[in-house]
């Protein structure tokens, strides 16, 4: 197990108190919910991101929609960035689109997928705007291969597009060199906060995070957030929500002990 971040709260915020906090929102901010309309963040938890918010910047990257990930954190003066990464809006006229021209090809896709999930019993096709997800979570196991397949054919037929595997879940996007990590680097760019004296922590759950853990490895900190050991790029790890919430709790004392 990598160790707990929960126990290096101060080595994590450094001695500079320059630091940008990313943070993944399903698995991460809200628990896993069996149906994904269901996930909306705890006011204590947004109390959390707000006061945090007030000392450094704070970007949430989902898979998500831009709109739909906004709404439901509901809070101002801080960066979302949906459909991994892929749709970013922020405050002072931030904003970056990519791959808008796979969008008739995603239509189609669509489509074709209702098609043939559509008649699965606990199948549920959702359509972002830069991604396809096929979730599963609902699905008999004996049902699952062909929610597996079709998404599979799919992939075939339609070169341009990727598949990525996250929790119980299979998702098409543009097949372009972009991903969370990606975003997180342009981020830091576009804000001014790629200095040497700054660092970046992203928090985590799912494999879509890997991208950026990575993309951070040498100028920030992962933490990804799990309840069993796993293979990860992560340096530091937090059981579930609740930790996470503790997490930037404790580091925004950190950070205003800094400015004092």
């Amino acid at each position: 197990m990598i160790p707990s971040a929960l126990e290096h709260v101060q080595e994590i915020a450094g001695p500079s108190g320059r630091v940008a906090v990313f943070l993944d929102y399903d698995g991460t901010l809200t628990p896993i919910v069996s149906h994904p309309k269901d996930a909306w963040l705890a006011d204590s938890m947004r109390q959390t991101l707000q006061e945090l918010a007030a000392q450094t910047p704070v970007a949430i990257l989902s898979g998500r929609d831009l709109d739909d990930v906004r709404q439901r954190a509901g809070i101002d003066d801080i960066v979302y960035a949906g459909s991994h990464g892929f749709d970013i809006a922020g405050p002072h006229g931030l904003r970056r689109q990519m791959a808008t021209e796979f969008l008739p090809k995603l239509d189609t896709v669509e489509n074709e997928l209702h098609k043939r999930l559509d008649g699965i019993s606990g199948a549920l096709v959702e359509r972002k705007r830069f991604s396809i997800a096929a979730h599963y979570r609902n699905v008999k196991e004996e049902d699952i291969p062909r929610v597996k397949r079709a998404v599979a054919e799919a992939a075939a037929r339609h070169r341009e597009l990727r598949r990525i595997d996250g929790k119980k879940v299979y998702e098409l996007l543009p097949d372009i060199e972009w991903d969370k990590g990606k975003a997180v680097l342009w981020l830091l760019e576009a804000l001014g906060l790629d200095r040497e004296n700054s660092r970046s922590i992203y928090i985590g759950d799912d494999v879509t995070d890997e991208d950026a853990f990575r993309a951070l490895e040498r100028r920030g900190i992962g933490i990804l957030v799990c309840e069993e050991s796993q293979p990860t790029a992560a340096r530091y790890s937090l059981g579930e929500p609740a930790e996470v919430e503790r997490f930037l709790r404790l580091l925004t004392v950190c950070l205003r002990l800094v400015e004092l």
